[in-house]
């Protein structure tokens, strides 16, 4: 009867308390319970406060539609060399299906030049090697821009004549040293091409400011360099890689106003002179809710393409308040949704690429105090509602 009795207990129903979607389900001193309602995940935010809230149901890769139905190049992230430590991170961005494009962050001025005329390529060249393995295209990150320079540049270079002698030197042994060395596999076929055929290079960041002025280099009385800069540093590109395509990217062009007219003026300007440039790249860091319309987004980048350039997203993420993320979660995926098909749209627009995979490595929430979750899966690599909201945009 003992016996009889223990099985009877080990068979009976175990009723398991869950949280319901957008409730508390975990955190420091949180006692209630952890287990989320079907349809629902506990999203990590800090360490006191977790919640449950709707997740992601596409089990689609995004690459894999991008190219495909989508008619794009690529879908792809921006990467740090660091992030390569973390298993579940690496996992996600090792999978073409997901991500067909990288942009190593580890190439811009600041690492592969600390001290001038040391040049130091072997984290690079080790991440684009794991991109070729990959089979996954890389888009080289801004040669150069207005921030994130070696310490020696913002400290000051003797005059402008000798930034802009340092200026050129970067790029070009930049720009030559990966020229013709990295491969990529187009869509559609596994046969790889010279990276430098198709792939771009994002010379110049951020070369205006918002109220459409060019923009220093640095912060050194040097750093005032005349505006024909921006020509001396494309002509020294082409000349280091012939075959490289050369992007300009800035963010706050997504919006009508002087950034938007100068780069627009700019890009006539390098036509008119022979001056080679070949695609404008959009650093797109949105706030939910504040996303232009689908056919607003289209507008502006059909400004560039009917100059005869291409565009790409190259850096897209859509923050959100941290203290009431479910206010945002659901309009965050259609915002996403909807950069993806402005890009869809527009033929010349040739991929986008999101700032970073997950909010663990988001820097968001440094720049923006108390904004964060702007990215499609959460800190702990839960997939949210925004990538349902990416696989649609490229969808017809």
């Amino acid at each position: 009867m003992k016996l009889l009795g223990v099985v009877l207990l080990t068979t009976l129903p175990c009723a398991i308390a869950q949280a319901a979607v957008w409730t508390q389900c975990g955190g420091q001193g949180y006692t209630g319970p952890t287990v989320c309602a079907n349809g629902s995940t506990c999203y990590y935010e800090n360490a006191f406060f977790s919640n449950c809230m709707p997740e992601g149901t596409s089990s689609k890769g995004a690459n894999d539609v991008a190219t495909t139905v989508g008619g794009k190049l690529y879908f792809g992230t921006t990467v740090n060399h660091y992030q390569l430590n973390d298993a579940v991170y690496l996992d996600k961005l090792n999978d073409r299906s997901i991500f067909g494009q990288i942009t190593p962050r580890i190439l811009r001025w600041e690492t592969t030049e600390a001290v001038q005329d040391f040049f130091t390529f072997e984290q690079g060249d080790a991440m684009i090697a794991r991109a070729k393995q990959n089979g996954q295209i890389v888009r080289g990150p801004s040669c150069i821009s207005y921030d994130q320079l070696p310490n020696w540049v913002n400290a000051g270079v003797a005059n402008p004549g000798a930034l802009m002698s340092a200026l050129v030197k970067h790029c070009s042994t930049l720009i030559q040293h990966y020229a013709g060395q990295i491969c990529e596999r187009l869509s559609g076929t596994d046969s790889p091409v010279p990276f430098s055929k198709h792939s771009p290079h994002r010379l110049m960041g951020q070369p205006f400011t918002d109220d459409g002025f060019t923009r220093p280099v640095g912060f050194g009385l040097s750093s005032n360099l005349a505006s024909t800069y921006i020509d001396t540093i494309l002509s020294a590109a082409r000349a280091a890689d012939p075959l490289a395509k050369l992007y300009i990217t800035t963010s706050g062009i997504d919006v009508p106003g002087p950034k938007l007219d100068s780069m627009i003026n700019e890009i006539q300007w390098l036509q008119a002179h022979d001056i080679p440039i070949d695609g404008v790249g959009f650093k797109s860091h949105f706030v939910v809710g504040s996303v232009p319309s689908l056919e607003s987004l289209v507008a502006l980048y059909e400004n560039f393409t009917v100059l005869g350039v291409e565009v790409a997203v190259t850096e897209l993420d859509i923050r959100m308040g941290v203290a009431q993320p479910s206010a945002g979660i659901l309009q965050q995926q259609k915002d996403y949704a909807t950069v993806i098909a402005a890009c869809r749209a527009v033929k010349a627009c040739v991929g986008v690429t999101i700032s970073d995979i997950s909010d663990k490595y988001s820097s968001i929430p440094a720049q923006y105090p108390g904004l964060g979750y702007a990215l499609p899966w959460d800190a702990k690599f839960n997939i949210k509602p925004a990538y349902d909201g990416i696989i649609s945009g490229f969808s017809p």
